[in-house]
């Protein structure tokens, strides 16, 4: 219904409640703001003005509602892709879940976010954007900002993934505003104990707040023991989940690496395996880590190899063409939780070349790809073994039947629910 029919239809329910005396002033209707104003003409006729107004916010119509609220700074770029900015799979992972969440009316979505040039608050499917600290502001006002931004947001739940100094802020907040804090794991160092060994202070009050927190989610089992081990905490492992789309076969030409510039990646790697493989043709997506140097000298070195095409960036919304193009998703990280990358390659059919990272050894046991457990010269041959397009064709027929049975965003949203009510019913 567009803005003209909601008037006329206002217009009526006010003369009824106007009758009475209770149509207040400023009031709902289809989910939109009105305000309303009324005098006694000389035929003693009630003269009603009614106007749409456009700027007036609601920040809870749904009252019964759970409100849950990401606290994820640098997801606004998935949010609005004509910004630039460097998100990663934590992102990712909780864009997908707050857009999947929205649709269901018993829950109401916001996302804290950076700055990024946009207006303070913004809505976006149903989703409530409320901006908060800029990077290239000092710590101190940051931490005000997000604090704000915390108090604007008004939610029942607060959910955050990946460790910053904004992880024990919010679980402070939590505690002192008795809200829930809840925390979803970004990768296995945040659970095996060696983020505490390589951050002292953070790592410290990182492991203060995750005891604060009502519920810890991890993206797997092997995550889930090693957190129990660590710190005699429990998780709940929750698979990332994912839009699955059609699957629509295409030719396959390219072998796929894809992420960012973190040293934990490893981005060097796969200059030396195209190297190695100079027959096959590589496309490497990387953006550039935010606070990581040496981003410049990693595109100098790819300009040199002939067989690698570099992507500085590729939206989120349009880098499942590669995916579909390619024969092998490689991966050289040294450790993660469960990449994103992983789910998009099984998402097309795409079979998975890692070094070293498999999660809970799904790899195996779904025989989605291969991984060479640190060795570098079974690395380099099981390459060449699932560029084979027998063994493309069945890999990746066996990726795609393990994301549809493990990663369908419509069935894992449904566990969160289940946990998210049962917080506010306090029942955890």
């Amino acid at each position: 219904m567009g803005i003209a029919g909601a008037v006329l239809q206002a217009k009526k329910i006010e003369l009824g409640l106007r009758g009475f005396g209770i149509l207040p002033r400023i009031f709902v209707f289809k989910g939109r703001l009105f305000e309303s104003s009324f005098k006694f003409n000389s035929d003693t006729f009630i003269e009603i003005k009614i106007r749409y107004n456009q700027y007036m916010k609601i920040p809870n119509l749904q009252h019964n509602s759970i409100r849950i609220c990401f606290v994820i700074p640098k997801a606004y770029p998935l949010f609005n892709p004509s910004v630039p900015g460097v998100f990663g799979g934590s992102e990712v992972d909780m864009y997908q879940m707050g857009i999947e969440l929205a649709l269901d009316r018993d829950f109401s979505v916001s996302f804290i976010v950076a700055d990024y040039g946009q207006p303070d608050e913004e809505e976006q499917n149903g989703i409530r954007i409320i901006k908060s600290l800029d990077f290239t502001q000092n710590s101190l006002t940051g931490a005000r900002k997000v604090w704000r931004s915390l108090q604007s947001a008004d939610a029942d739940i607060y959910i955050m993934k990946t460790l910053s100094p904004g992880v024990p802020l919010t679980a402070y907040y939590c505690r002192k505003y008795q809200k829930a804090f809840t925390y979803r794991t970004a990768n296995e160092q945040e659970c095996d104990g060696s983020l505490l060994k390589e951050h002292f202070f953070l790592g410290r009050a990182f492991a203060w707040a995750l005891r604060k927190a009502q519920v810890i989610f991890t993206q797997n089992q092997k995550d889930t023991e090693n957190l129990k081990q660590s710190l005699g905490l429990r998780g709940v492992a929750i698979p990332n989940g994912h839009p699955l789309p059609e699957y629509v076969d295409i030719e396959r030409e390219i072998i796929l690496w894809s992420g960012r510039s973190a040293q934990i990646k490893r981005p060097d790697l796969i200059f030396a395996l195209a190297r190695l493989a100079p027959r096959e043709r590589f496309v490497m997506i990387c953006q550039e880590a935010f606070g990581e140097g040496g981003y410049e000298a990693l595109v100098r070195e790819a300009e040199g190899i002939g067989n690698l095409e570099f992507l500085p960036r590729v939206g989120f919304h349009q880098i499942d063409a590669y995916f579909q193009r390619a024969k092998v998703l490689v991966n050289t990280s040294d450790s993660e939780g469960f990449p994103n990358t992983f789910i998009q390659a099984c998402t097309w059919a795409t079979p998975i070349l890692s070094l070293h990272v498999n999660p809970d050894g799904f790899l195996d046991r779904h025989q989605c790809g291969k991984c060479a457990e640190g060795d570098w010269e079974l690395f380099v041959r099981m390459l060449t073994e699932l560029a084979e397009p027998e063994a493309q064709k069945q890999y990746g027929q066996n990726a795609r039947r393990y994301v549809e049975e493990h990663h369908d965003i419509k069935k894992i949203i449904e566990e969160y629910k289940r946990i998210f009510r049962e917080l506010v019913q306090k029942k955890i």
